[in-house]
């Protein structure tokens, strides 16, 4: 394909010209050539050599726009560039840095798409080839579970479908990406956006006045270093792509989306964002229970008073039926496993009925399984959205209108509200890219102006209601009062947390109680095919990680993290804190121990100080199990969605400076991974911090997402 082949060509550009100083070579592309670039690399590293980024020379490459994130928010600011790069005839180089295999291979929703902004973006979409809006949504029901029955409710007007579309998301962003390519936007899948490269002075003036360091691109991760940071044979350094603009679409709770939050203080003036975990299947159902088109939500069973959250059921084209649960993250009992209440919720007669086998004796198949993250926190939570260089976009800002259950169209217009900002703020900058950064403001204040805006506003207080002193049956109360008669028109907007909280901790963490103030939940056994194992379930997913690459989900907290990788942000006082920066920081004390060598022979240090250091990563981690299964119970190890994490108990674990914990140590089986981000986001002590692994790894979620 050629979104692979172009990706290719650039990993074969880097190795090539690893050993020569400088080349000037023809920039390839699908249709056309341009203009020429310039590579700069250094001379290839020795396997088995400690990992030290200070000697490393890297590929550079300089483009207009470099958006991180290929999903729907990136595709359509990328076309829209290039829609208005046609109108006004200055040619714009538009790229998209995406982590997964492929396009859509990390994309997972629902989904129920708004084609609002589609239309807007491609207002011929129904005559174009091969569109993926194929299954309209013809009927939409919302049923309140107990534990034996399904009861009927009034159906929220802002959850009407009519004139929407059950669709694969996954699908979906491949079929933009091909009028993406086609229109000359470089995609680049297993290119995982790893740093945010910064100006070398302060050459810009923030939203809040502050002289700071702009954003001047992005710097993608190295490939080949093993676990413990050290050169493999097929070590290959990042590339870093130099851009006037930096656009950040890299979803929920992204990991340079939070590190730009945190250096220029755009929370300083909204609330907290909140998040919740979705997870899903997709079945092949018995054909006497499909009904293509049918839109199905649900309330109560199994959470019942354990949180907010909601099932549903979409009955797609081909004979799939997507169904799932969406369980908010601000949860207090950390006896809790997602997982299982998704499973449980199968268990009930409805699902029951629906994933059993008919009277033909057709037998249902579970076909796929999936999680992620999703904003939810709405108007409240939606942050500045520019910064020096760029901006944020999509999910990475928070436009998902929890009360429509859909967040595709607001974030497909924020990207092309966005796309005109751009192309604005680059007719006003020099070839060259010099002076100061492109000022994207506009794009901020246009969002607020457009019907995203009205979207959320009308919906704000629903999902913060129920926070409330409402509580749970006060929170269905009031957000059916609102949604079917105020519709937003109160004059009141109930808050998410304290405003400013610039703090890169997520609020929903705050809300987990320990665990001695609540009972552990009994869940029922499984039985498969309708319920099953979570290792059973994972497999579905298609994961895959390079083996004995480097621990992307870090024991650090974001804020230490961000400081130790040029962030930007403060770091913790640590007893090697001023001595150098170890990029290892949080991924294990072997890890720390190569780097922590390595830096202490370039530097000329002593021993002394690369001991600190290890022993300081081994005491953070220490603190981290202590914390975490003392007072919470090993919380990650039910609340992670794909077994990532396990407390376990050996004998022999009880020193502090191995890491451990009267005899339990954290094992991290990071292979696991399918970038949901909960760890981050759910973890009390919040010292996870989820980093991207190397490019290409990840889930492979199939075209039926």
């Amino acid at each position: 394909m050629l979104r692979c082949t172009k990706a290719a060509r650039i990993r074969q550009s880097a190795v090539l010209i690893r050993t020569l100083p400088a080349l000037s070579l023809p920039h390839f592309h699908a249709t056309q050539p341009r203009h020429n670039r310039t590579f700069k690399s250094t001379a290839s590293a020795r396997a088995g050599e400690p990992y030290n980024p200070a000697t490393i020379e890297r590929v550079e490459d300089e483009v207009d726009v470099c958006i991180v994130g290929g999903g729907p928010a990136g595709l359509s600011a990328a076309i829209r560039i290039k829609q208005l790069e046609k109108e006004k005839g200055r040619e714009i180089r538009v790229v998209v840095l995406e982590k997964g295999s492929e396009i859509g291979a990390h994309i997972v929703s629902g989904a129920v798409l708004e084609p609002r902004a589609l239309s807007e973006l491609l207002p011929d979409w129904q005559n174009l080839p091969e569109h993926p809006l194929t299954t309209p949504a013809t009927s939409s029901r919302m049923l309140f579970l107990t534990p034996g029955f399904s009861i009927p409710l009034p159906h929220p007007p802002q959850m009407n479908n009519d004139g929407n579309y059950i669709i694969s998301l996954s699908a979906f962003t491949r079929w933009l990406a091909t009028f993406a390519e086609e229109m000359g936007v470089e995609i680049y899948p297993g290119f995982a956006g790893a740093e945010l490269v910064y100006s070398e002075t302060e050459d810009s003036v923030d939203a809040w006045g502050r002289t700071v360091k702009s954003i001047r691109g992005v710097r993608t991760g190295d490939v080949g270093l093993s676990r413990d940071f050290k050169l493999k044979s097929s070590y290959e350094p990042g590339m870093t792509f130099k851009s006037k603009v930096t656009l950040l679409a890299e979803g929920a709770h992204g990991s340079l989306s939070k590190q730009a939050i945190a250096q220029y203080d755009l929370r300083k003036e909204s609330a907290p964002q909140t998040y919740a975990l979705g997870m899903k299947e997709v079945w092949r159902v018995s054909p006497e229970k499909h009904r293509p088109g049918e839109v199905v939500h649900t309330m109560g069973w199994p959470l019942n008073n354990n949180g907010y959250g909601g099932g549903w059921v979409y009955h797609m084209e081909g004979g799939l039926v997507s169904l799932g649960l969406v369980v908010g993250l601000d949860y207090k009992n950390p006896w809790l496993s997602p997982y299982r209440e998704f499973q449980r919720m199968k268990h009930h007669p409805y699902f029951r009925s629906l994933l059993s086998p008919s009277e033909t004796g057709v037998a249902p198949e579970r076909l796929a399984y999936a999680a992620r993250t999703l904003v939810e926190g709405g108007l409240q939570s939606v942050p500045k959205l520019n910064f020096p260089g760029g901006a944020l976009i999509g999910c990475s800002a928070g436009f998902v209108n929890i009360a429509k259950i859909k967040g595709t169209h607001n974030a497909m217009k924020s990207g092309m509200v966005a796309a005109e900002a751009v192309v604005d703020a680059l007719e006003t900058t020099s070839e060259e890219g010099e002076g100061p950064a492109c000022d994207l403001s506009g794009y901020d204040t246009a969002l607020h102006r457009s019907w995203v805006h009205s979207d959320l506003w009308e919906v704000r207080n629903l999902r913060p209601s129920f926070n409330t002193s409402l509580g749970l049956w006060g929170g269905i109360i009031y957000s059916g009062i609102d949604s079917l008669f105020l519709k937003g028109r109160g004059g009141w907007t109930f808050g998410i947390g304290a405003k400013g909280n610039n703090s890169t901790a997520a609020y929903d963490a705050a809300h987990t109680e320990p665990a001695h103030l609540h009972t552990p939940i009994a869940y029922p056994a499984f039985e498969p095919p309708l319920s099953t194992d979570l290792m059973t379930s994972v497999a579905l997913t298609g994961t895959n990680h390079a083996e004995d690459q480097p621990v992307h989900l870090r024991v650090v907290p974001t804020s230490a993290y961000s400081v130790r990788t040029g962030g930007g942000a403060t770091a913790p006082e640590s007893p090697a804190a001023d001595a150098f920066l170890n990029p290892a920081t949080g991924a294990g004390s072997p890890a720390v121990r190569t780097l922590a060598g390595a830096q202490v022979a370039e530097n000329g240090m002593d021993n002394g100080d690369g001991k600190a250091w290890v022993a300081d990563e081994n005491a953070t981690r220490s603190a981290h199990v202590k914390t975490n299964v003392d007072l919470y119970a090993g919380l990650l190890g039910r609340a992670c969605p794909a077994g990532v994490y396990e407390y376990v108990e050996e004998e022999g674990a009880a020193d502090a400076a191995e890491g451990s914990w009267k005899c339990h140590k954290l094992v991290i089986n990071s292979q696991n991974c399918i970038h949901c981000k909960l760890c981050d986001i759910k973890v009390p002590t919040q010292d996870i911090t989820w980093t991207v692994p190397e490019g290409g790894g990840g889930p492979k979620y199939s075209k039926a997402f």
